[in-house]
């Protein structure tokens, strides 16, 4: 018996049915489509991905399924590695082709598609690949990046406007869900986090444009203000619920009519240098293990267990980097000056490899984006050396991105009925002070794990002299002439 034809969309870091070019072309075939996600046990397994991830992809993946109802179809959710699936597909289906998105993710994700596309050479299927959000691969230089970025961005979105025979059917799906490792979706409801989905994306999108963008660039540093006052877009484009085009366009046509248009331009420019750096990371994937400046391979720094643990748990007695991380574990959004600080304290005032930051974050940051992640944590570092060295002062911070010890209080709740000037620096109470507050430091509250001030000076100190390096200077300009010429730069 002749096995029927289908073509696969295989979705990854693209979970939208709107301006979503894999859906698009594989509507314009004649041939039933499979929509499909599979959560890949390496994936699971690897330790830049935690359950909060996971979470926000089946929430995501619940929402579409909701918009495809009225089509009779829906997503098939696996359990398993990617090759397999198509192994057990094909068992059923010929399949034609797959679409799918160009992932800039991990080195696993990009052994995954090398050994993807062979297994598509051996079987003679059609591996149609899109380019995702105006990354390019296979640039040898920037020099004309910005200009296709901003020609992509400007072109016409990709309209979802299917019917039920585009796809296979949901009783075809749930017969392949016999014989698969299908993934249940359904997530426990948890008002911390920000759920995943399209349709929740766009609500964020659009109260960010009617109410809460007036205040951006004067709260962004706050972290308090900023959790209202900046977007919260940055897990819908990581999980690809929203496109950058979407939230540019839309953003733009606001611009038009809007009263505070330098809050608009400010926000944008951002999306700008969100995809400068996926587009650098693209380019030197080395970035995930190595520092992209090869001047600093010789900078060796000795690994401190107890040192790692205390900032994992915000248990560093100093009490605005114990907030950050404390927040941030538990609501898995930081705003961006509180992000590099909180690498900063680590690779400066700590003196430990970044590498060793990597996971941690990855896992708590709800919009882990790797081309995002790895380029900023060697930028905080400073170890790029085409940015200002910037050794972030927790205490200078804290009283002047959170004055009355708002945030402090709330997240490291030790310190609530302290006096506000022991708020920031509860190390500075006297013997008195502490009886006085029925408080003692070093019992309800660590004493500081480092000298701040010596920390800082060491680290300045340090890497300063490595700035004189020869092979420093060599790679420095080699990264300026590979990245740096676009008409963009580099920022912070």
């Amino acid at each position: 018996m002749q096995k029927k034809q289908i073509n696969v969309v295989w979705f990854k870091r693209d979970l939208r049915l709107q301006d979503n070019e894999a859906i698009f072309n594989a509507v314009k075939t004649a041939t039933p489509t499979l929509l499909l996600y599979v959560f890949e046990k390496s994936l699971e397994n690897d330790p830049h991905y935690s359950q909060r991830h996971w979470n926000f992809i089946k929430q995501s993946l619940v929402d579409i399924n909701k918009q495809l109802k009225k089509l009779n179809t829906h997503v098939l959710a696996v359990s398993s590695e990617v090759a397999h699936v198509f192994n057990t597909l094909q068992e059923i289906y010929k399949i034609d082709s797959v679409f799918s998105h160009q992932e800039t993710g991990l080195k696993i994700t990009y052994e995954r598609d090398k050994t993807f596309k062979r297994f598509c050479k051996n079987n003679q299927i059609n591996w149609v690949e899109n380019i995702n959000n105006g990354i390019f691969r296979g640039l040898k230089n920037r020099t004309d990046w910005i200009s296709k970025w901003e020609k992509y961005m400007n072109e016409p979105q990709f309209i979802f406007d299917a019917k039920a025979e585009n796809f296979l059917p949901s009783e075809a799906i749930v017969e392949l869900e016999k014989i698969v490792e299908k993934t249940a979706l359904e997530t426990i409801p948890d008002a911390v986090f920000q759920k995943g989905g399209s349709t929740m994306g766009h609500k964020y999108l659009e109260n960010f444009l009617d109410e809460r963008y007036h205040n951006y660039s004067s709260h962004i540093s706050s972290p308090v203000l900023a959790r209202r006052s900046c977007s919260r877009l940055s897990p819908y484009i990581a999980w690809g619920n929203l496109s950058s085009r979407q939230v540019l366009q839309k953003a733009a046509t606001f611009r038009l009519t809007c009263s505070h248009k330098k809050q608009i331009d400010s926000f944008v420019s951002r999306l700008t240098w969100q995809a400068h750096f996926i587009q650098k990371f693209e380019m030197e994937e080395i970035m995930e293990f190595e520092s992209i400046n090869k001047g600093f391979h010789s900078l060796k720094k000795k690994i401190n267990p107890t040192y790692i643990e205390a900032w994992k748990k915000g248990q560093t007695g100093f009490p605005l980097i114990d907030a950050c991380m404390r927040c941030l574990n538990e609501t898995g959004y930081l705003n961006f000056r509180m992000r590099a600080m909180l690498v900063s304290f680590f690779t400066h005032n700590l003196w430990q490899p970044w590498q060793e930051a990597t996971q941690h974050l990855s896992q708590m940051f709800l919009d882990f984006e790797p081309g995002i992640h790895f380029p900023q944590l060697q930028m905080q570092a400073g170890e790029t050396e085409i940015n200002m060295l910037r050794i972030y002062n927790p205490i200078k911070n804290s009283h002047e991105h959170d004055p009355n010890g708002e945030f402090i209080k709330k997240w490291v709740p030790e310190l609530r009925h302290l006096p506000i000037a022991f708020v920031h620096e509860p190390y500075k109470m006297t013997y008195l002070d502490q009886k006085f507050n029925d408080f003692e430091i070093g019992i309800h509250y660590p004493k500081p794990i480092v000298n701040l001030e010596r920390t800082r000076k060491f680290a300045s100190d340090f890497l300063w002299k490595m700035k004189k390096n020869p092979l420093v200077k060599e790679e420095s300009f080699r990264i300026l002439k590979l990245h740096t010429m676009a008409g963009i730069g580099d920022s912070e």
